[in-house]
């Protein structure tokens, strides 16, 4: 049998069957319950994977969403504890800040001098920044003038070296142009306190070789040098050598004031009396 044939023998039987079937089911009507079953069978079978599909995305989509508000929140709740955590920090501050302020006001008045507050602005002002020396937000405006003390509650800080309207340089002791003349104590022996830069011992020069002085005793102001009031605290005696080539004493002391730690300072201004005179307490 040829192939064309073969065919046409294959349409004639499947014909013959679907007549058969089409015929039986118009009597039983057997077909058409059996393809409502599987229909539905399989639409269940597409359906489902789909369904689960679908849940699964809505599932992700709100945990999606979830998260997206819980971060959000939680954005929104580290920004305001660092608010929180900054306001606490700068009342802190404000807080050491009104302390320092209230010792400096129980500052014991000096016998013929006036005092004010200065805060720190700026250090190592001057040319190349050679100038061991700070800036206070007190000028001329406010009274200030050149070579007016400056001390703090511990010491002696420095002095005016150069003074603007608003603002004003402060010529630390540790500078090496820095000279205070100092006395001890408690032996009363005098010398002058010499800058040796930033960070290093003062040096007390022109003490005599027999002068009574310790390591540790007090170095305070002189008044001899008409700058300082009598008896302000400088530097404590760190170390004492006699030579046999010198006539003085090669002396170190160490400074009271840790400038790196101040934020305020005292200017202190010798008061005048009626006529213009100066008021000079006892030296």
């Amino acid at each position: 049998m040829t192939k064309p044939k073969k065919i046409a023998a294959i349409i004639v039987a499947g014909l013959f069957v679907y007549l058969s079937l089409y015929t039986w089911n118009l009597r039983t009507g057997h077909l058409d319950a059996l393809s409502s079953y599987t229909g539905l069978d399989i639409t269940g079978w597409i359906v489902r994977p789909g369904h689960w599909v679908s849940n699964r995305v809505s599932d992700f989509w709100g945990r999606y969403i979830y998260l997206v508000g819980l971060k959000q929140e939680n954005d929104s709740l580290q920004e305001q504890n660092a608010r929180l955590r900054l306001e606490n920090l700068m009342l802190s501050d404000r807080a050491e800040a009104t302390a320092r302020l209230e010792r400096l006001l129980m500052f014991a008045p000096l016998d013929g001098w006036s005092e004010q507050g200065a805060r720190i602005i700026a250090h190592r002002m001057g040319p190349a920044a050679t100038l061991d020396t700070l800036t206070v937000d007190r000028g001329s405006l406010a009274g200030v003038r050149d070579d007016m003390p400056v001390i703090s509650l511990e010491g002696v800080v420095g002095r005016v070296l150069r003074c603007a309207s608003s603002a004003a340089h402060v010529l630390l002791l540790s500078d090496p142009n820095s000279r205070v003349s100092v006395m001890g104590k408690d032996n009363r022996s005098q010398g002058i306190v010499v800058g040796q830069g930033r960070g290093r011992n003062l040096k007390v020069e022109y003490i005599k070789l027999n002068a009574p002085i310790e390591p540790g005793e007090m170095l305070v102001t002189s008044g001899l040098s008409g700058i300082f009031p009598k008896g302000l605290p400088v530097a404590r005696v760190k170390t004492v050598h006699r030579s046999d080539i010198s006539l003085f004493l090669s002396i170190t002391a160490e400074p009271l004031v840790d400038v790196n730690k101040l934020e305020e300072v005292l200017l202190l201004k010798r008061m005048t009396l009626a006529g213009g005179h100066n008021a000079t307490s006892v030296n």
